[in-house]
């Protein structure tokens, strides 16, 4: 923000909120949030790949403390998708709900970094002004993340019941094959699949994107003097701790929605 310039409530969250993209085409569609790109490739490196090499060099003895943290998350996570999938869990969809659990927590958990700090380190030690830190703060990446989790769902749709088997679904299901139904099933059925990834992307984006501006609003009213400093200082502790909640929380949700869709589709009404 250049020197001189008042700062606004509205451009203080301005500044924060302001991404750094790359026009790779013609119209605002085939823009990149370069930002948001290469933070969600380096955090999903960073955490699988501590995951690899964990399990890499993994003993049958007495576990280090990294073997046993990987090992309590992966038996949590195998536990939840046996309670909610039932079939070979352990071909595809529990490596997938690791995955997408650790993998959204960790871009959730930028959200935790002190705001201004990491905006001074980014803009002073690499020269990037605008850098979005938090992934899912941004709609694009949740709506690719449950994009990602519909196609998967359609697959498994089409490769478990056939494309017969899952057409007769779409037409048949719920209120019966009678030829006089088949538009309102079929329409029934459109809701449903437009509402799930829909559903499934706002959740996160909705929850962390607030929280995110929560924290701005604080640091803002900490800036105001003495008592906004001391009260903004303790309430954006207090909302600190309360955020990793949120964070976890919303990792658990979506990883669990991608178990439950992917499980849906496996089944047949």
């Amino acid at each position: 923000m250049a020197s001189g310039t008042e700062l606004t409530p509205t451009s203080y969250i301005d500044h924060h909120l302001t991404y750094l993209t790359a026009q790779v085409g013609e119209g605002s569609f085939w823009v990149l949030h370069v930002d948001t790109l290469i933070t969600s490739i380096i955090l999903g490196v960073i955490s699988l790949g501590f995951i690899w090499l964990v399990v890499r060099k993994a003993t049958p003895g007495v576990p280090s403390k990294r073997q046993a943290f990987v090992e309590l998350a992966v038996e949590f996570i195998d536990n939840e998708v046996k309670n909610t999938f039932h079939g070979n869990r352990h071909a595809f969809v529990a490596p997938a709900a690791l995955t997408v659990f650790i993998w959204v927590l960790m871009m959730n958990a930028m959200d935790i970094l002190p705001i201004d700090i990491m905006a001074w380190i980014l803009e002073h030690g690499f020269g990037l002004h605008n850098w979005k830190i938090v992934p899912t703060t941004d709609v694009n990446t949740t709506f690719a993340l449950a994009l990602s989790i519909w196609f998967l769902m359609l697959f498994f749709n089409v490769k478990v019941k056939g494309l017969g088997g899952w057409l007769h679904e779409l037409f048949c299901t719920p209120f019966g094959s009678n030829p006089l139904l088949w538009i309102l099933n079929l329409l029934f059925n459109f809701i449903e699949y437009v509402s799930k990834p829909l559903s499934h992307s706002l959740r996160l984006f909705g929850n962390i994107y607030a929280g995110e501006i929560i924290f701005l609003l604080l640091g803002m009213w900490a800036a105001t003097g003495i008592s906004g400093t001391i009260f903004g200082s303790i309430l954006g502790a207090g909302w600190a701790i309360f955020h990793i909640l949120i964070v976890t929380l919303q990792a658990f949700i979506f990883m669990m929605l991608t178990v439950v869709y992917i499980s849906m589709a496996h089944e047949s009404h």
